[in-house]
């Protein structure tokens, strides 16, 4: 069931788009690190977890990478394949899986709202953010960058 709705990314990307709308009216009081974020990550980590193999980054990128979160890949390779794939499509590091950017190249051209966004490069990942809403964390972007003087 769940390798389906991950080869259906165009549902997905209709759920998504619905979602963000959805939640956009609620953004005063659904503020990173307020009691409504526990909730979010508790259903976040349960409906992408299992989906997806989400690992709550807080910067959620699905709809960017042809609904395959990028973070599963074993060097957590955010903006495309490192030169180690396979000539048959198949990981590196994990030679019995496929690229996760094999697959999210594949998927997104199923996508005519989001397709073309893996054609964009993503930010690096605020390590911070860990653990939070991805949800959350979207409507108020503020929370995806680092306060300006931040130092690794």
């Amino acid at each position: 069931m769940l390798r389906f709705l991950q080869d259906s990314p165009h549902a997905l990307e209709l759920f998504y788009a619905g979602t963000g709308k959805a939640l956009q009216p609620f953004r005063r009081m659904l503020k990173p690190g307020g009691r409504m974020e526990r909730l979010f990550v508790r259903f976040e980590r349960w409906t992408k977890g299992g989906m997806f193999d989400c690992r709550m980054c807080g910067q959620c990128v699905l709809h960017s990478t042809g609904m395959t979160c990028p973070m599963t890949c074993p060097k957590e390779l955010r903006n495309g394949p490192c030169g180690g794939v396979r000539a048959n499509g198949y990981c590196e590091v994990l030679p019995d899986k496929p690229c996760v950017w094999t697959e999210a190249w594949g998927r997104s051209r199923q996508m005519p709202l989001y397709g073309q966004e893996i054609l964009h490069l993503l930010a690096p990942v605020n390590r911070r953010l860990k653990d939070s809403s991805a949800w959350i964390n979207h409507l108020h972007p503020e929370t995806l960058h680092p306060p300006a003087g931040w130092q690794p």
